[in-house]
């Protein structure tokens, strides 16, 4: 029970002035507003594997309280943010790397394998399965396990 800020007296939490001396009473905020307490942990985990944006998705709900808890939710953040990584290495190094070849369309082909991973791992979270990724999924189980 809160306490007048002039008297010392007891009010009540909802009283905009004091009973006893007429002090008006200082606003206590509403608690903040949690913008993930609508969404699933399905959900969340489909997101962290949309090609180009699911790393966004994956920073966001690894900073959620929501899902801080969520074991599963986290290792597909996790596993969502190294398929990204994998994005980038093929764009950074494998696509300057075999440009020039003549002949060679190697990161075409790259980037179809990623991209089919990714709607593999998005209709794998939509079953809540947590399938471990080859190398980025042993990675993402030693991130969730490292608390």
């Amino acid at each position: 029970m809160p306490y007048c800020s002039q008297c010392g007296k007891q009010v009540s939490g909802s009283d905009a002035y004091c009973g006893t001396c007429g002090a008006r009473q200082p606003l206590t905020p509403p608690p903040p507003h949690d913008p993930f307490s609508g969404m699933s942990p399905r959900t969340a985990s489909i997101l962290c594997y949309i090609p180009g944006i699911g790393w966004i998705a994956s920073i966001v709900v690894l900073a959620s309280e929501r899902f801080r808890t969520l074991r599963t939710v986290r290792f597909h953040a996790f596993q969502g943010l190294y398929l990204f990584v994998a994005w980038l290495i093929e764009d950074w190094v494998i696509r300057p790397m075999v440009h020039g070849v003549p002949g060679l369309h190697l990161d075409d082909l790259f980037k179809a394998v990623l991209l089919g991973v990714s709607i593999f791992m998005i209709v794998k979270a939509s079953h809540e399965e947590a399938y471990s990724l080859p190398i980025i999924g042993e990675l993402a189980e030693r991130s969730v396990a490292e608390r």
